[in-house]
């Protein structure tokens, strides 16, 4: 099957111009702006306070370890690995996901490369209805079938030589001078979101190093291979499919024991 971008040339344009500028300042889910300077990345210090919420994260499913997906785009396989060890729950929301089938069909609804390149950013649930207009596309969220429920992922962020992550608060409002431990290097991938436990299925990939948005928004995972497919990726693009090639037993759903594997 040949997938094909729902964007004219024209469109991506005058929409990628939009974006740019707006970014999303209109959707449910912002995203990171392009907008920060070197002096956002810090030293960690020797001892770090952790706020674990364990009510953020119930009902969640977590990844215990590694796992790694295929995204295929334009028939051209990238491979990622997710990390469970730094960030349980935002890794493993994306297994779940990918699992469900949630990201097949999605589209890449905003991709900035100019004036230098920032982020491709997908898996808008909505982005597979075709009825959906473009300018609502941004604005969707993994809603349950069964129950209805729109699933939250509070903000996740490990700082580096820290035990556990920090939930629900960005490293600035937890008054934190660190560095995470995992950062937005070329190839990151990791979560958009409006607030911050209002992260939900859209996530977004690197194109260059942009570690001014470390500790604002909770990286899971980078790229090993096909980073020249994601430099390529146009706005529109479909995500064909998500699989998980290894790691899928490292899941653990809501309930089950986190020793599980």
């Amino acid at each position: 099957m040949i997938f094909k971008s729902r964007f004219s040339a024209k469109q991506r344009w005058g929409a990628l111009v939009a974006i740019a500028l707006l970014l999303g300042s209109c959707s449910n889910t912002d995203t990171p702006t392009e907008v920060g300077s070197a002096d956002s990345v810090k030293t960690p210090d020797a001892a770090l306070p952790v706020a674990v919420n364990s009510d953020l994260t119930a009902g969640l499913p977590r990844l215990n370890g590694k796992a790694t997906v295929e995204i295929m785009v334009n028939n051209k396989p990238i491979t990622v690995e997710l990390d469970g060890d730094k960030a349980p729950y935002t890794a493993g929301n994306f297994v779940d996901l990918a699992e469900k089938g949630v990201y097949d069909g999605t589209i890449f609804h905003r991709v900035v490369t100019t004036p230098t390149p920032f982020v491709a950013q997908g898996g808008d649930p909505q982005s597979t209805d075709p009825n959906v207009p473009t300018s609502q596309l941004g604005t969707g969220n993994y809603v349950n079938p069964e129950t209805g429920q729109v699933r939250s992922v509070p903000l996740e962020i490990l700082p580096a030589g820290a035990e556990e992550p920090v939930y629900g608060t960005t490293f600035k409002d937890a008054g934190l001078d660190a560095a995470p431990a995992l950062p937005h290097s070329k190839g990151a991938i990791a979560m958009a979101r409006s607030g911050v436990n209002t992260a939900s299925a859209q996530f977004y990939i690197t194109l260059a190093d942009v570690n001014f948005l470390d500790g604002d928004y909770a990286v899971f995972g980078y790229v090993t291979k096909g980073m020249d497919v994601v430099d390529k990726i146009q706005l529109g693009d479909v995500i064909q499919s998500v699989k998980v090639t290894s790691g899928a037993d490292n899941l653990v759903q809501p309930g089950a024991s986190k020793a599980a594997k």
